[in-house]
């Protein structure tokens, strides 16, 4: 299954990380942005499967930009989820409120798990599961 990505995160070192693994992975990546303004933008001129959104993005909560990127999404379906350094015992509250479909830590980010969420309606395993 072809998936179509937009990373955003504002550590362009993690960016291009994050796109190097995943483009290994065959996930195709069509867009990266650092700011809640280019992630807007970026979505609403490719219209992701999914967008990854860091949960602290500078003086935005990640949680924030997900909200606003479901709205955009009128019409089409694109997932968003989550992602962290912070394990997501820690930030659980706030990603069960959240209209992300699932969190997944930095650290455990790859195409298999990208895939296994969309594949599940938006649900991923919990650490430690």
């Amino acid at each position: 299954m072809a998936v179509q990505c937009l990373i955003v995160d504002d550590n362009v070192q993690f960016l291009h990380a994050a796109r190097d693994l995943l483009e290994r992975e065959e996930i195709t990546i069509v867009g990266m942005a650092s700011t809640v303004t280019d992630a807007l933008r970026v979505f609403e001129e490719s219209r992701p499967d999914v967008t990854l959104v860091d949960f602290s993005l500078g003086g935005m909560r990640g949680f924030d930009l997900a909200r606003r990127l479901v709205e955009a999404g009128r019409g089409f379906r694109s997932a968003v989820i989550l992602i962290s350094t912070y394990a997501e015992r820690d930030v659980l509250e706030v990603i069960a409120g959240s209209p992300a479909v699932a969190f997944l830590p930095k650290y455990g980010l790859s195409g298999s798990a990208i895939r296994a969420v969309l594949a599940s309606g938006g649900h991923c395993p919990t650490e430690g599961a």
